[in-house]
């Protein structure tokens, strides 16, 4: 069997733990004889090649990291280098440690101070409510000017233009307007999103690393109004997000919700800014 490795690591054949052993000695010496701090450095080299391989979605949402000892294998090193590495991912929130389980990726959590990125269905269901959702619409097309700032891409490329419509038992519950940039994200192209809605799938499938909140008030008018079901001119709510996997933007979405229905919420300590 292959010893389990990332990209650029030390691989050394199990030959026994004697010889294992020998070896990384015999490694650590030459950097130690360079002058190097090989324990620092070879530690923030697995928490970077991990971090990287998550980021990228190499390693989706639900992926095992590879055992303590296989990982030591691979890099030639202690298992008490492997487990500092890991253990500073797990505080970051990038893998969760399970015990007798191992670690795996983490599905992405709320990194916003005032709001989380909740999945819609779960909005629903919690007021005890029936949730469906619907595609009103569905388009590829290269980035329009307008398509271009909202994804902030600097260069035109393919994007994906969805309108879904969510329902919490028979009224309108949410308007989601999204682009999905296809250059980051271009499994969508074939995705029908028939059983799972826009942003479950996304946040199942692409680890996000940073998002962008804009919250307004503004009253329905147009197709949105006709969607919701609202008299034009009715106040509404519009939660405008845009996230980021590492530097490549991935969607931007525009939540539309009836005011009367919906409360924004946050909760917080206090802070240094007063």
């Amino acid at each position: 069997m292959q010893p389990v490795g990332l990209s650029g690591a030390r691989i050394i054949a199990p030959r026994g733990r004697d010889a294992i052993s020998t070896e990384a000695e015999t490694i650590a010496a030459g950097d130690a004889q360079a002058g190097q701090k090989p324990a620092a450095s070879l530690h923030q080299r697995i928490l970077g090649e991990i971090r990287e391989r998550i980021l990228t979605g190499e390693w989706p949402p639900g992926h095992r990291i590879p055992f303590e000892h296989e990982l030591a294998a691979s890099y030639g090193c202690s298992r008490m280098t492997v487990n500092k590495a890991l253990s500073q991912l797990a505080a970051t929130g990038l893998i969760e440690r399970r015990r007798k389980s191992g670690s795996f990726v983490r599905r992405p959590a709320s990194q916003s101070a005032v709001l989380e990125i909740r999945d819609i269905g779960e909005e629903v269901r919690d007021l005890g409510l029936a949730y469906r959702f619907e595609i009103a619409a569905r388009a590829r097309r290269k980035a329009t000017i307008a398509d271009r700032e909202r994804l902030d891409l600097a260069a035109p490329g393919p994007v994906l233009v969805l309108t879904c419509q969510h329902f919490a038992g028979a009224r309108p519950f949410c308007l989601e307007e999204r682009l999905i940039n296809l250059a980051a994200v271009p499994e969508a192209a074939e995705a029908d999103f028939f059983e799972e809605a826009p942003g479950p799938w996304l946040l199942h499938r692409v680890p996000w690393s940073s998002a962008e909140h804009r919250i307004t008030a503004a009253a329905a008018e147009g197709p949105a109004a006709q969607a919701l079901r609202l008299a034009p001119g009715t106040p509404c709510i519009v939660v405008e997000r845009r996230t980021w996997s590492a530097e490549q933007t991935v969607t931007h979405v525009r939540l539309t919700y009836p005011g009367d229905t919906h409360a924004l919420v946050a909760r917080f300590g206090p802070g240094g800014g007063g």
